[in-house]
């Protein structure tokens, strides 16, 4: 099943509910206001788009409602990874793994975690 692809601020309420698990628009709109200028207002309209949308559900709960996401972190990752790869490196995964790897941020920790996964890949060696 597709959905539909979060804009950053979606994003972020996302990532707030996948960390915290269900929440209220209070809860999300304190996490996100320590971080950002967003008002209660503007949390609580993008929580009723996002529900609107697929991207979260709800239950009501006495007076609130409880939201969580519909979908898991990484099929939303999958998604939003693919359409990179499809759009900024022309379908090329090589090129954005080049890429990423030829950053200053890529530890030695990550390489050699990177090259086991590349064996298991390939059939090499087990856990």
């Amino acid at each position: 099943m597709s959905f539909p692809k979060p804009t950053d601020s979606e994003l972020a309420i996302l990532q707030e509910l996948w960390q915290r698990g269900p929440s209220t628009v209070k809860v999300i709109h304190e996490a996100l206001s320590s971080s950002r200028d967003i008002g209660y207002t503007t949390a609580l309209k993008l929580m009723q788009i996002m529900h609107e949308k697929g991207l979260l559900t709800r239950e009501r709960e006495g007076k609130t409602h409880i939201y969580q996401p519909a979908v898991s972190q990484e099929k939303i990752q999958k998604q939003l990874l693919n359409k990179l790869v499809d759009t900024a490196f022309q379908g090329s995964a090589m090129k954005l793994i080049m890429q990423a790897l030829g950053n200053e941020k890529t530890s030695i920790d990550e390489l050699t975690q990177i090259k086991s996964f590349i064996e298991k890949l390939e059939g090499g060696q087990n856990e």
